[in-house]
């Protein structure tokens, strides 16, 4: 079973993460690093293969006060399938373009642009 843990420490580090579980028999631990400082996102997953361990970790660890910030731990949801976004095609809104001489793709036609 896949958890989410949520709410960590900045702090914290996948050793942290470990430990934290380590009595839930985890099979694998992943904190989320944000790649530009290199420090944790501030959550993370740990995969626990028996259903029962899971749902003791979740019930004892859910709400739990780590460093002055209080944990959140539930079975973590299917990822989303994620759409490409940006470029030069759509706006913020996700709207193609605006169909007038606003538009970033063309020119007025007072500049000569047909």
């Amino acid at each position: 079973m896949r958890l989410y843990v949520g709410n960590l420490p900045y702090s914290c580090s996948e050793q942290d993460l470990k430990n934290l579980f380590t009595e839930y028999n985890p099979s694998s631990v992943k904190l989320i690093i944000d790649r530009d400082t290199g420090r944790s996102k501030g959550f993370g997953f740990v995969e626990i293969d028996s259903k029962d361990d899971a749902q003791k970790a979740i019930s004892e660890l859910d709400k739990k006060n780590v460093e002055g910030k209080t944990l959140v731990v539930n079975e973590a949801r299917p990822p989303q399938k994620r759409e490409g976004g940006g470029g030069r095609e759509g706006g913020r809104d996700g709207r193609e373009g605006r169909g007038d001489s606003r538009s970033f793709n063309k020119a007025p036609r007072r500049f000569g642009r047909v």
